[in-house]
């Protein structure tokens, strides 16, 4: 049978226990990802399959980031309190424990040749680790805000940097300075990338537009055109041919010289964490609450890739081939040398002996506790085992088939979740105009057959004669007549035109209104976005409020609380009134998005507003105090009054009630 679509869902699957906070895909197989959460879990799942190969534990703070080794050989993760763990998967063991940021890791990388890695932070710094040697060789400063991306360059001499404040910046590892910084977009960087040959970077940002600078001579070489959405990831062809820009729910192919959008694939992935490659398919993955999606790009059907090469010239030589300095591609540029130097100067060229740090000790970060869970062994072997890595093994090198074409039966596994707590979200797919109910599924993977209509009648034409009643199909288990208006004695009323508009109204009804309020929403959003990206937090939490629209704020409170880094005394004393308004919601969500931000407000602020209204009063007039004690204060009478709504409701059973219990608990340390 032959295929015609170019890009589709591979499968969702649920893959913490709490919110999904990272993701990364192993980019020499593009077969395996590691998923890290606020479950304080590393997860690891190969490409296609629904269930976790091994769960790393050992982190005492959400992750908020990881990376594959480039051999796909180990794993690093980066927590919310600034400590690195690093997982040999092979050995399923920890590594090392590393900690010196003081902030919440936002990115990691590892250097081409597998000694040291790179992370950047909350804290503005980037830092570069010696893995062997267990500590941080050098801090590189000049960020003025969040560092959302490190990545090294193929040569292994160059770190890149790109960060809230709109900077690019590239390091010089050997020198252990910057080389140059570039300043042309006009919002927040979040992805930067190197060619895999050339002298060439890429660099996509909130400002919806991706930049491409040479190397030799620091110079911005193009722009792509404003996209409809911040671009949140960048991915090199293998071969350098063209690059990929992943933004909300689009995949655009892109040209450099000049800037070209070749093509452009609509995609359901939200916003794409992680791009890879995988037998001429792209592999890209995506996140949202406790799931993880995963989808496929036929490069063949893509252009330029399954059409001509880069306008420019042939396909540049992939990573790997020695290129000197002397040759240079069709454009002109140089290329990376992207040979190993001899191992008895790497140590010595990473960084001058002057401005090196001390190496750091291991501090306990729960390394004691820090466990591999192998939970699937015969997949555990197949992958990560010296002798069979995915990468070696032919079975698993076929490529991820799409769905069969319109008009022909689908066919597709029925996965079950991962073994987490959380309720896995089933992947549904229409058989007809009408939706269609679920149906008891066995344990086993079974192939669902759901049929389509060969030729459906069309609206203008005279209703048909109902054909005589068949026996549901034994396959799928399901018939046209479970979908149809029931009669009084439980029959169905006799197919035609009536019955097709009956059930098109049903669906239909009340659509307007919904659709009219989720524009009234996403405008407000839309406004606090603006608001928030301008680096003006104050100021979008205040133009929240002020819409008074409960969906707006529990929106904000579900950023706030993924970012607990964000909240301040300040942000207490504002939004704790309405945290007390949403524990009174009807709806279970609400309440529960209020609770989690109460929880993150106590645990990190409750020692200090103890202290502020605890502390004999200062001599003289000191207006910082005076200030940081009303605030204190005012978030403290706010705090009783929710302790008082919480007593008249501790009967209340259930999740609600469980975390009504522990949230008493925390109250009771303020007294």
């Amino acid at each position: 049978m032959s295929h015609t679509k170019r890009a589709w869902k591979l499968q969702e699957f649920v893959a913490h226990g709490a919110n999904v906070n990272c993701l990364a895909i192993g980019h020499k197989s593009g077969r395996v990802m590691v998923t890290g959460g606020e479950d304080r879990k590393v997860n690891l799942w190969a490409v296609g399959k629904p269930n976790c190969i091994m769960s790393l534990t050992g982190h005492t703070t959400p992750v908020e980031a990881v990376r594959f080794g480039h051999e796909e050989e180990i794993v690093v993760a980066g927590s919310v309190s600034g400590a690195l763990k690093i997982w040999n998967l092979e050995e399923a063991k920890i590594m090392r424990t590393l900690t010196g940021h003081n902030s919440s890791i936002k990115s990691l990388d590892f250097h081409p040749f597998g000694d040291y890695a790179a992370s950047g932070s909350m804290d503005c710094n980037i830092k570069l680790w010696d893995i062997r040697r267990k500590g941080c060789i050098y801090t590189y400063k000049g960020h003025t805000n969040y560092v959302n991306c490190v990545r090294f360059s193929p040569d292994g001499k160059w770190i890149a940097s790109a960060s809230d404040d709109g900077l690019v910046k590239i390091w010089d590892i050997t020198a252990g300075r910057m080389l140059t910084e570039l300043s042309e977009h006009t919002g927040p960087v979040n992805v930067v990338e190197f060619h895999p040959n050339e002298l060439l970077i890429a660099s996509g940002s909130s400002d919806r537009t991706v930049k491409f600078w040479d190397l030799e001579t620091f110079k911005m070489v193009s722009t792509t055109d404003g996209d409809s959405s911040p671009v949140r990831r960048i991915f090199f062809h293998p071969e350098g041919q063209c690059m990929f820009s992943g933004g909300r729910d689009m995949m655009k192919v892109y040209g450099w010289e000049p800037a070209k959008c070749y093509d452009s694939i609509p995609m359901s992935w939200g916003e794409v964490a992680d791009i890879g490659v995988a037998q001429n398919q792209l592999i890209c993955a995506s996140f949202s609450k406790t799931n993880v999606s995963s989808f496929v790009v036929d490069l063949q059907r893509v252009k330029p890739c399954g059409t001509v090469p880069h306008s420019d010239g042939p396909p540049s030589p992939s990573v790997g081939v020695t290129v000197h300095n002397s040759s240079k591609n069709s454009s002109g540029r140089r290329s990376f040398i992207t040979e190993r130097p001899p191992t008895t100067s790497t140590r010595q060229a990473s960084v001058p002996k002057e401005e090196a740090e001390e190496p750091t000790h291991d501090k306990d970060e729960g390394s004691d506790e820090s466990v591999a869970d192998i939970q699937n062994p015969k997949d555990y072997q197949n992958i990560f085992q010296t002798k069979s890595k995915i990468s070696r093994s032919p079975t698993r090198q076929s490529p991820f088939m799409p769905p069969p074409e319109d008009g022909q039966p689908e066919v597709f596994p029925v996965h079950q979740p991962a073994p987490t707590p959380a309720p896995a979200t089933q992947r549904t797919k229409p058989v007809s105009k009408a939706t269609s109910k679920p149906t008891a599924v066995s344990k086993s993977a079974t192939p669902v057959v759901k049929p389509q209509p060969s030729n459906p009648t069309p609206r203008s034409n005279p209703p048909t004669p109902a054909p005589p009643p068949k026996e549901p199909d034994l396959v799928s288990g399901i018939a046209a007549e479970d979908f149809l208006p029931k009669t009084g004695h439980g029959g169905s009323t006799p197919s035609g035109e009536q019955d097709e508009d009956t059930v098109l109204g049903a669906v239909l009804k009340g659509h307007s209104a919904m659709a009219q309020v989720m524009s009234s929403r996403s405008k407000n959003i839309q406004i606090v976005r603006a608001m928030w990206t301008s680096g003006n937090t104050k100021t979008a939490v205040d133009s929240a409020i002020s819409m008074n629209d409960l969906a707006v704020l529990v929106d904000l409170f579900n950023v706030l609380n993924l970012k607990s880094g964000l909240w301040s005394l300040d942000l207490c004393a504002t939004l704790l009134p309405h945290v007390k308004d949403l524990l009174k919601s009807k709806y279970d969500s609400y309440v529960m998005t209020a609770c989690n931000a109460l929880k993150i407000i106590l645990r990190n602020f409750g020692p200090v507003i103890k202290s502020n209204l605890t502390a004999p009063p200062s001599v003289g007039v000191d207006i910082s105090r005076e200030e940081r004690y009303r605030k204190c204060n005012a978030a403290y009478s706010v705090i009783l009054q929710i302790r008082s709504d919480m007593d008249k409701r501790q009967n209340i059973q259930g999740k609600v009630g469980t975390v009504f219990r522990e949230l008493q608990i925390l109250m009771n340390n303020l007294e």
